[in-house]
């Protein structure tokens, strides 16, 4: 039974993190504080969960005590920069809250599952490489991507990744490449998207002189260009039924004929494919071969989306900024606090490649050594779903007072928290217990019908 270390001030909190965490048959000691953990007796555990705002030290200062011990933060979406700092000072992940019950399991069974493995720290950048962009990112959902590669690269199986636009497909393909024993073979990239229905074909697999209209001499295909190293087929659901016939047969056969050939060709590929779309739906639809999809689906890889990705957020913010300095020949720029606001709250709908496209437009319009939100000039529309904006079905107030703190969940937590201090506590004390702004403490109360105590006012 895995033995798991609790450290939080709040009460309500604590108790119904451990009865959680019980259920699930762990073994948990709690602490109210950095100051009521015996540090002498950290190598009993197997993990420490700890809140970032504590009475007295912080709980990031158990990580220096910690070592191999991997420690989850939990902290708040207002203090997204201290979850940064965080990781930086050696925290294996952090959990935002407010957080759901299967959220705080996920996490912990995933740190507790690198247990035997961390004999080293975690770097953001674990299969970076000289020849190739690197993969940036210290999330629970990155680091599994991470180990995922590496088991996956050194074979020659077929990879399908998927994720949405935008989330770096390419580089998880570039990945696997540098890692697998076909480096010093070719990497082809192909858009099948951006290639003409009737091109397609063609350009793929080649063709023969004489073979249509227009073919005066033999083409070889971006397939033979391959041969010995790694095709890569980005938006491959955009991939003509025709076509996909023909890679089937590269696929099962592992040769290729080029359009009006009559012999096929013996060719030494791995064939590592991505798409945005659900295959299994456009299977079932006709859009898409079955038998190509099983063909293809052998080893899955998973890109989260940017607004999942938590405090990697900020970190590729920086890394795309130092880039676009150096690019533009500009002195080194800063993110102010308000553009990390910005950043942290924004919904990112065309993921990392927007982020990166803000950052650059930032870097080009802003004026003194800070980038504000202002130069970032993003949609005020797309704001992430935070602590401020969840929307949580909310008890009758009588019914919330009413209620034994010790059966509350987290979610209702929040709510009784205000009800049951709002009298003794003002609007800023409130706020900043709950890790929000004033503002967001206010839109919360509007939402879930709370009226503001006449006392609190006047903070």
């Amino acid at each position: 039974m895995a033995k798991i270390l609790l450290v939080e001030d709040e009460p309500i909190i604590r108790n119904s993190l451990k009865r959680l965490l019980e259920r699930n048959h762990y073994a948990v000691q709690e602490a109210g504080s950095v100051a009521e953990v015996d540090m002498q007796r950290l190598d009993d555990f197997d993990l420490i969960i700890t809140d970032l705002r504590l009475p007295g030290a912080p709980g990031t200062e158990l990580i220096q005590y910690a070592k191999k011990i991997p420690v989850l933060i939990m902290t708040s979406y207002a203090s997204l920069k201290s979850a940064v700092d965080a990781m930086k000072q050696g925290a294996s992940d952090y959990i935002a809250k407010p957080f759901d019950h299967q959220e705080m399991l996920n996490a912990v069974k995933q740190l507790l599952s690198r247990t035997t493995r961390i004999q080293e720290p975690i770097t953001p950048n674990p299969l970076s490489t000289t020849t190739a962009p690197s993969l940036i990112g210290v999330c629970s959902a990155m680091q599994a991507l991470y180990q995922r590669i590496v088991k996956v690269a050194p074979t020659d199986t077929t990879v399908l990744i998927l994720g949405e636009s935008g989330t770096g497909k390419e580089l998880v393909a570039k990945a696997l490449h540098q890692q697998s024993h076909r480096l010093k073979g070719p990497l082809i990239s192909v858009n099948c998207a951006a290639i003409p229905e009737s091109l397609i074909e063609s350009e793929l697999f080649g063709h023969e002189k004489g073979a249509f209209t227009g073919a005066n001499q033999l083409r070889k295909g971006l397939v033979e260009a391959a041969d010995g190293g790694t095709l890569f087929l980005d938006e491959i659901g955009e991939l003509p039924l025709e076509a996909q016939a023909r890679l089937l047969r590269l696929l099962q056969e592992k040769e290729v004929r080029r359009v009006g050939a009559v012999q096929s060709r013996k060719i030494d590929v791995r064939v590592i494919a991505a798409t945005h779309r659900d295959l299994k739906r456009l299977a079932a639809r006709g859009a898409f071969r079955e038998d190509l999809y099983y063909r293809l689906h052998v080893v899955e890889l998973n890109l989260p989306p940017l607004r999942e990705r938590g405090a990697d957020i900020i970190e590729l913010a920086q890394y795309f900024l130092r880039q676009s300095c150096d690019r533009l020949k500009r002195t080194a720029l800063q993110l102010s606090d308000n553009a990390i606001d910005a950043i942290a709250q924004y919904n990112w709908p065309g993921n990392v490649r927007e982020l990166q496209n803000a950052i650059e437009r930032a870097a080009v319009l802003c004026d003194g050594p800070y980038i504000t939100d202002h130069d970032l000039t993003l949609d005020k529309h797309e704001k992430a779903a935070s602590l401020d904006l969840l929307t949580i079905t909310p008890l009758p107030v009588a019914e919330l007072i009413d209620t034994p703190t010790d059966n509350l969940s987290l979610e209702d937590y929040f709510q009784h928290f205000v009800l049951e201090h709002q009298h003794h506590m003002t609007e800023t004390e409130l706020a900043q217990k709950l890790g929000i702004s004033r503002k967001s403490l206010w839109e919360r109360r509007q939402r879930l019908g709370i009226p503001r105590n006449k006392k609190a006012l006047l903070g």
